[in-house]
């Protein structure tokens, strides 16, 4: 697996790998980097309302003890009306800023860490991509989630091998509702606060038209011991529109604030 991604990256040549601060573009710009150098391989991370701040505290962490060539840029999705409205298809419109944003930065070959478990899944954001001539390097050297973090280890990347994914803040806010960056805030701060109170392994603070979802992995859901104490800390996180609302704890779904259909 290893040997093919590399045969890949090498084909390709000068590239710009958009960085989230998840374990799969972050293995993928450190296996780049140090298989073909800064002179080839630079990186770019979006800074955004909607990206947690340890994501960005991450990356620049790792550039530090990487050395790469890391550039820190504004897509500027907020200011874009289609993704502002929060239709199903929003993560097409939040690509197509990303992607828009680093072509003006760079002429070289901009690449994303897109797996093939991502295929199996609505992933409006590989159309924007495409019309972008965004490549993907585990796609092509078929490599799927699971291989990537054993690439991780592989490559001795500690605790980011066992990273769990943590999609966009605007992925907790149900379709139609409006991306409001004091609601991501708010979702941020509910999320951080359960983390360290519950210690989960998945953690996902959904704002809905009918109240506020925290949802759980099974294991720490069964374990709450007292949901209205829980529930009044976290209306007081929350901004005063959303305070209101009642709060309510479900098991962990993926993907469930995309509601509508998916084409």
């Amino acid at each position: 697996m290893r040997n093919a991604l590399e045969t890949v990256l090498s084909s390709i040549g000068p590239s710009t790998i958009a960085v989230s601060g998840g374990v799969d573009s972050m293995t993928l710009a450190v296996l780049a980097h140090r298989l073909l150098g800064p002179s080839t391989i630079s990186v770019m991370h979006a800074v955004s309302p909607a990206v947690p701040t340890e994501a960005t505290t991450r990356v620049q962490e790792w550039a530090t003890r990487e050395g790469w060539a890391l550039r820190l840029i504004d897509a500027n999705e907020l200011a874009d009306e289609n993704y502002r409205s929060n239709p199903v298809n929003r993560c097409f419109f939040c690509k197509t800023n990303l992607y828009g944003t680093i072509a003006r930065f760079t002429d070289r070959q901009i690449l994303s860490g897109a797996n093939t478990d991502d295929l199996g899944e609505y992933r409006p954001g590989l159309d924007a991509a495409r019309d972008h001539h965004v490549r993907h390097p585990y796609l092509e050297a078929r490599v799927n989630k699971a291989s990537v973090r054993a690439l991780a280890r592989d490559l001795g990347l500690g605790d980011l091998a066992e990273l769990p994914a943590s999609p966009c803040l605007s992925s907790r806010i149900e379709t139609t509702i409006a991306i409001d960056p004091e609601v991501l805030k708010s979702i941020h701060a509910v999320e951080n606060f359960l983390t360290q109170e519950l210690r989960p392994k998945t953690v996902r603070c959904r704002v809905r038209r009918d109240g506020v979802v925290i949802e759980l992995d099974r294991a720490s859901y069964s374990n709450l011991y007292d949901h209205s104490l829980l529930s009044k800390f976290i209306a007081g996180l929350l901004p005063s529109h959303l305070a209101a609302r009642p709060v309510r704890f479900e098991l962990y779904r993926n993907g469930s604030a995309f509601v509508g259909p998916k084409s």
